[in-house]
Protein backbone atom coordinates (compact mmCIF):
# COMPACT_ATOMS: atom_id res chain seq x y z
CA UNK A 1 0.00 0.00 0.00
CA UNK A 2 1.80 3.89 -0.73
CA UNK A 3 1.85 5.87 1.01
CA UNK A 4 0.35 8.90 1.40
CA UNK A 5 3.06 11.98 0.55
CA UNK A 6 1.98 15.84 1.54
CA UNK A 7 2.18 18.26 -1.54
CA UNK A 8 3.92 20.95 1.19
CA UNK A 9 2.08 24.18 -1.38
CA UNK A 10 -1.02 22.41 -1.60
CA UNK A 11 -1.41 21.77 1.73
CA UNK A 12 0.17 24.96 2.93
CA UNK A 13 -2.32 26.86 0.83
CA UNK A 14 -5.80 24.77 1.90
CA UNK A 15 -4.31 25.52 5.60
CA UNK A 16 -4.53 29.10 5.04
CA UNK A 17 -7.68 29.03 3.50
CA UNK A 18 -9.24 27.41 6.27
CA UNK A 19 -7.51 29.07 8.88
CA UNK A 20 -8.59 32.67 6.63
CA UNK A 21 -12.24 30.79 7.38
CA UNK A 22 -12.14 29.98 10.68
CA UNK A 23 -11.52 33.79 11.30
CA UNK A 24 -13.84 35.01 8.86
CA UNK A 25 -16.54 33.06 10.27
CA UNK A 26 -15.31 33.92 14.04
CA UNK A 27 -15.60 38.11 13.28
CA UNK A 28 -18.72 37.49 11.29
CA UNK A 29 -20.70 35.61 14.24
CA UNK A 30 -19.06 38.56 16.98
CA UNK A 31 -20.40 41.21 14.38
CA UNK A 32 -23.63 39.62 13.92
CA UNK A 33 -23.88 39.77 18.18
CA UNK A 34 -23.01 42.77 18.60
CA UNK A 35 -25.03 44.26 15.65
CA UNK A 36 -28.44 43.03 16.36
CA UNK A 37 -27.88 44.22 20.19
CA UNK A 38 -26.88 47.24 19.26
CA UNK A 39 -30.62 48.34 18.75
CA UNK A 40 -31.63 46.89 21.92
CA UNK A 41 -28.21 48.40 23.74
CA UNK A 42 -29.77 51.84 22.09
CA UNK A 43 -33.21 51.36 23.63
CA UNK A 44 -31.74 50.52 27.23
CA UNK A 45 -30.02 53.36 26.82
CA UNK A 46 -33.10 55.59 26.38
CA UNK A 47 -35.27 54.01 28.92
CA UNK A 48 -32.11 54.85 31.25
CA UNK A 49 -32.81 58.41 30.56
CA UNK A 50 -36.01 58.90 29.87
CA UNK A 51 -36.03 59.50 26.33
CA UNK A 52 -39.39 58.66 23.70
CA UNK A 53 -39.58 59.94 20.36
CA UNK A 54 -37.62 58.86 16.65
CA UNK A 55 -34.58 61.13 17.24
CA UNK A 56 -33.17 59.80 20.50
CA UNK A 57 -29.15 59.03 21.29
CA UNK A 58 -30.50 55.38 21.08
CA UNK A 59 -31.09 55.99 17.56
CA UNK A 60 -28.09 57.18 17.00
CA UNK A 61 -26.32 53.86 19.53
CA UNK A 62 -28.37 51.72 16.84
CA UNK A 63 -27.47 53.40 13.70
CA UNK A 64 -23.55 54.32 14.59
CA UNK A 65 -22.56 51.18 16.40
CA UNK A 66 -22.08 48.92 13.17
CA UNK A 67 -19.47 50.52 10.90
CA UNK A 68 -17.27 51.30 13.74
CA UNK A 69 -16.97 48.03 15.11
CA UNK A 70 -16.46 46.49 11.49
CA UNK A 71 -13.62 48.75 11.54
CA UNK A 72 -12.52 47.45 14.40
CA UNK A 73 -12.39 44.13 13.04
CA UNK A 74 -10.64 44.93 10.18
CA UNK A 75 -7.96 46.51 12.25
CA UNK A 76 -7.40 44.28 15.49
CA UNK A 77 -9.02 41.06 14.45
CA UNK A 78 -7.48 39.75 11.75
CA UNK A 79 -9.90 40.89 8.98
CA UNK A 80 -7.76 43.73 6.94
CA UNK A 81 -8.57 45.63 4.52
CA UNK A 82 -8.56 44.47 0.89
CA UNK A 83 -11.85 43.58 0.08
CA UNK A 84 -13.15 46.84 2.06
CA UNK A 85 -14.21 48.18 -1.60
CA UNK A 86 -13.14 51.88 -0.62
CA UNK A 87 -11.96 52.79 -4.21
CA UNK A 88 -14.64 53.50 -6.61
CA UNK A 89 -13.81 51.60 -9.79
CA UNK A 90 -15.29 54.21 -11.54
CA UNK A 91 -13.61 52.27 -14.78
CA UNK A 92 -15.61 50.13 -16.69
CA UNK A 93 -17.93 50.46 -13.66
CA UNK A 94 -20.13 53.84 -14.92
CA UNK A 95 -22.76 51.99 -15.89
CA UNK A 96 -23.39 50.25 -12.48
CA UNK A 97 -23.41 53.85 -11.11
CA UNK A 98 -25.77 54.54 -13.24
CA UNK A 99 -27.70 51.47 -12.45
CA UNK A 100 -27.89 52.11 -8.78
CA UNK A 101 -29.04 56.08 -9.50
CA UNK A 102 -31.93 54.45 -11.78
CA UNK A 103 -32.98 51.32 -10.17
CA UNK A 104 -35.12 52.64 -7.21
CA UNK A 105 -37.16 55.24 -9.13
CA UNK A 106 -37.70 53.20 -12.20
CA UNK A 107 -38.95 50.12 -10.09
CA UNK A 108 -40.91 51.96 -8.02
CA UNK A 109 -42.26 53.95 -10.73
CA UNK A 110 -43.45 49.80 -12.19
CA UNK A 111 -44.48 49.08 -8.68
CA UNK A 112 -46.98 52.50 -8.87
CA UNK A 113 -48.61 52.04 -12.33
CA UNK A 114 -48.86 48.35 -11.37
CA UNK A 115 -50.91 49.35 -8.73
CA UNK A 116 -52.59 51.69 -10.81
CA UNK A 117 -53.62 49.55 -13.37
CA UNK A 118 -55.47 47.47 -10.36
CA UNK A 119 -56.95 50.82 -9.34
CA UNK A 120 -54.87 50.04 -5.56
CA UNK A 121 -52.92 53.43 -6.15
CA UNK A 122 -53.85 56.74 -6.68
CA UNK A 123 -51.60 59.74 -7.92
CA UNK A 124 -53.81 62.64 -6.63
CA UNK A 125 -50.56 64.32 -5.09
CA UNK A 126 -48.59 64.67 -8.14
CA UNK A 127 -49.48 68.42 -9.82
CA UNK A 128 -46.64 70.22 -11.99
CA UNK A 129 -46.82 72.72 -9.34
CA UNK A 130 -45.07 70.92 -7.02
CA UNK A 131 -42.35 69.14 -9.25
CA UNK A 132 -40.49 71.94 -8.59
CA UNK A 133 -40.50 72.02 -4.66
CA UNK A 134 -40.74 68.14 -4.77
CA UNK A 135 -37.13 68.02 -6.57
CA UNK A 136 -35.74 69.76 -4.21
CA UNK A 137 -37.11 68.26 -1.27
CA UNK A 138 -35.94 65.07 -2.86
CA UNK A 139 -32.53 66.59 -3.53
CA UNK A 140 -31.89 67.81 -0.03
CA UNK A 141 -33.28 64.23 1.40
CA UNK A 142 -30.80 62.99 -1.16
CA UNK A 143 -27.36 64.27 0.67
CA UNK A 144 -28.40 63.61 4.27
CA UNK A 145 -29.10 59.70 3.33
CA UNK A 146 -25.80 59.50 1.40
CA UNK A 147 -24.01 60.86 4.96
CA UNK A 148 -26.65 58.32 6.94
CA UNK A 149 -25.89 55.52 4.96
CA UNK A 150 -22.20 55.90 4.86
CA UNK A 151 -23.03 54.33 7.88
CA UNK A 152 -25.35 51.33 6.82
CA UNK A 153 -22.95 50.67 4.06
CA UNK A 154 -19.56 50.72 5.21
CA UNK A 155 -20.77 48.22 7.70
CA UNK A 156 -23.66 45.96 5.18
CA UNK A 157 -21.39 45.95 1.87
CA UNK A 158 -18.46 47.13 3.04
CA UNK A 159 -17.74 44.43 5.70
CA UNK A 160 -20.98 41.87 6.75
CA UNK A 161 -21.14 41.22 2.39
CA UNK A 162 -17.64 40.79 1.56
CA UNK A 163 -17.01 38.51 4.33
CA UNK A 164 -20.08 36.09 3.65
CA UNK A 165 -19.21 35.63 -0.08
CA UNK A 166 -15.32 35.12 0.66
CA UNK A 167 -16.66 32.23 2.58
CA UNK A 168 -17.31 30.63 -1.03
CA UNK A 169 -21.17 29.18 -0.32
CA UNK A 170 -24.17 29.28 -2.72
CA UNK A 171 -24.23 33.26 -4.30
CA UNK A 172 -28.29 33.05 -3.57
CA UNK A 173 -27.38 32.14 0.19
CA UNK A 174 -24.98 34.39 0.77
CA UNK A 175 -27.06 37.22 -0.09
CA UNK A 176 -29.59 35.49 2.22
CA UNK A 177 -27.66 35.70 5.12
CA UNK A 178 -26.92 39.26 4.46
CA UNK A 179 -30.59 40.28 4.21
CA UNK A 180 -31.36 38.34 7.41
CA UNK A 181 -28.84 40.11 9.36
CA UNK A 182 -29.05 43.23 7.79
CA UNK A 183 -33.01 42.95 8.30
CA UNK A 184 -32.89 41.45 11.69
CA UNK A 185 -30.31 44.62 12.72
CA UNK A 186 -33.82 46.78 11.89
CA UNK A 187 -36.14 44.99 14.39
CA UNK A 188 -35.50 47.37 17.35
CA UNK A 189 -35.73 50.40 14.95
CA UNK A 190 -39.33 49.34 14.04
CA UNK A 191 -40.46 48.24 17.65
CA UNK A 192 -38.46 50.96 19.82
CA UNK A 193 -37.44 53.95 17.39
CA UNK A 194 -40.16 54.37 15.36
CA UNK A 195 -43.11 56.55 16.23
CA UNK A 196 -45.94 54.20 15.14
CA UNK A 197 -47.94 57.74 14.29
CA UNK A 198 -44.98 58.31 11.53
CA UNK A 199 -45.14 54.35 10.26
CA UNK A 200 -48.54 54.47 9.45
CA UNK A 201 -47.89 57.24 6.27
CA UNK A 202 -46.28 53.69 4.97
CA UNK A 203 -48.41 51.31 5.67
CA UNK A 204 -51.74 50.77 7.35
CA UNK A 205 -50.75 47.13 8.44
CA UNK A 206 -49.90 46.11 12.42
CA UNK A 207 -46.22 45.28 13.21
CA UNK A 208 -46.61 42.00 13.42
CA UNK A 209 -47.30 41.39 9.51
CA UNK A 210 -45.43 44.49 8.72
CA UNK A 211 -42.11 43.06 10.04
CA UNK A 212 -42.34 39.80 8.56
CA UNK A 213 -43.09 41.36 5.60
CA UNK A 214 -40.09 43.89 5.11
CA UNK A 215 -37.70 40.80 6.20
CA UNK A 216 -38.84 39.47 2.72
CA UNK A 217 -38.24 42.88 1.29
CA UNK A 218 -34.18 43.17 2.76
CA UNK A 219 -34.32 39.44 1.14
CA UNK A 220 -35.02 40.16 -2.58
CA UNK A 221 -32.98 44.01 -1.90
CA UNK A 222 -29.80 41.75 -0.55
CA UNK A 223 -29.67 40.10 -3.47
CA UNK A 224 -29.42 43.52 -5.98
CA UNK A 225 -27.20 45.25 -3.47
CA UNK A 226 -25.11 41.80 -3.45
CA UNK A 227 -24.55 41.43 -6.79
CA UNK A 228 -24.27 45.30 -7.64
CA UNK A 229 -21.20 44.79 -5.08
CA UNK A 230 -19.72 41.94 -6.81
CA UNK A 231 -19.82 43.44 -9.95
CA UNK A 232 -17.98 46.72 -8.93
CA UNK A 233 -16.09 45.46 -5.91
CA UNK A 234 -16.59 48.43 -4.47
CA UNK A 235 -18.52 49.72 -1.97
CA UNK A 236 -19.58 53.41 -3.53
CA UNK A 237 -22.85 52.07 -5.59
CA UNK A 238 -24.26 50.28 -3.26
CA UNK A 239 -24.42 53.56 -0.78
CA UNK A 240 -25.48 55.53 -3.96
CA UNK A 241 -28.40 53.13 -4.43
CA UNK A 242 -29.14 53.35 -0.63
CA UNK A 243 -29.32 57.07 -0.68
CA UNK A 244 -31.43 57.02 -3.40
CA UNK A 245 -33.83 54.54 -2.38
CA UNK A 246 -34.47 56.44 1.25
CA UNK A 247 -35.07 59.07 -0.86
CA UNK A 248 -37.39 58.50 -3.28
CA UNK A 249 -39.45 56.30 -1.08
CA UNK A 250 -39.59 58.40 1.88
CA UNK A 251 -40.54 61.56 -0.56
CA UNK A 252 -43.38 59.68 -1.84
CA UNK A 253 -45.28 58.93 1.47
CA UNK A 254 -44.29 61.97 3.66
CA UNK A 255 -45.38 64.24 0.69
CA UNK A 256 -48.66 62.29 0.45
CA UNK A 257 -47.81 61.54 -3.09
CA UNK A 258 -49.58 58.81 -3.65
CA UNK A 259 -52.68 57.23 -1.72
CA UNK A 260 -52.46 53.23 -1.59
CA UNK A 261 -56.06 51.67 -0.87
CA UNK A 262 -56.34 50.41 2.35
CA UNK A 263 -55.66 46.52 2.69
CA UNK A 264 -53.32 46.31 -0.36
CA UNK A 265 -50.37 47.89 0.51
CA UNK A 266 -48.57 44.41 1.21
CA UNK A 267 -49.35 43.71 -2.50
CA UNK A 268 -48.56 47.17 -4.17
CA UNK A 269 -46.48 49.58 -1.49
CA UNK A 270 -43.02 50.12 -3.13
CA UNK A 271 -41.34 50.38 0.02
CA UNK A 272 -43.30 46.88 1.44
CA UNK A 273 -45.43 45.37 -1.14
CA UNK A 274 -44.80 41.70 -2.61
CA UNK A 275 -44.93 42.79 -6.25
CA UNK A 276 -41.77 45.29 -5.23
CA UNK A 277 -40.43 42.27 -4.10
CA UNK A 278 -41.13 40.10 -7.46
CA UNK A 279 -38.92 42.90 -9.74
CA UNK A 280 -35.99 43.15 -7.42
CA UNK A 281 -36.02 39.40 -7.13
CA UNK A 282 -35.95 39.22 -10.52
CA UNK A 283 -33.33 41.58 -10.88
CA UNK A 284 -31.33 40.44 -8.97
CA UNK A 285 -31.64 36.83 -10.49
CA UNK A 286 -30.43 38.71 -13.45
CA UNK A 287 -27.63 40.28 -12.31
CA UNK A 288 -26.42 37.34 -11.33
CA UNK A 289 -26.37 35.32 -14.56
CA UNK A 290 -24.82 38.76 -16.02
CA UNK A 291 -21.71 38.34 -13.50
CA UNK A 292 -21.42 34.56 -14.17
CA UNK A 293 -21.14 35.15 -17.87
CA UNK A 294 -18.82 37.72 -17.70
CA UNK A 295 -16.93 35.61 -15.31
CA UNK A 296 -16.56 32.78 -17.87
CA UNK A 297 -16.03 34.94 -20.62
CA UNK A 298 -13.08 36.93 -18.32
Amino acid sequence: MKALVAIPGIDSRVNVQKQSHRTTIRNLTIFTVVVLASGWIGHGVDLLMGNTGMDTPGLAVWLLIPLPFSLLLRALAGDGWKDFGLKPNLRGNLMWYAFALLVYPVVTALVLFTGKAFNMITFSGFSPDFLGPILQVFAAGLLSMLIKNIFEEGAWRGYLAPKVYSLGLNDFVGHIIVGLIWGAWHLPYYLFFLDQAYLQKFTTLNLGIYIPLVMIVFFAWAIVFGEIRLLTNSVWPALLMHAVEDAVLLQLFEASLIQIMPGTDWLVSPMNGLVMVFFFTALGIGLNQWRKRKMLAA
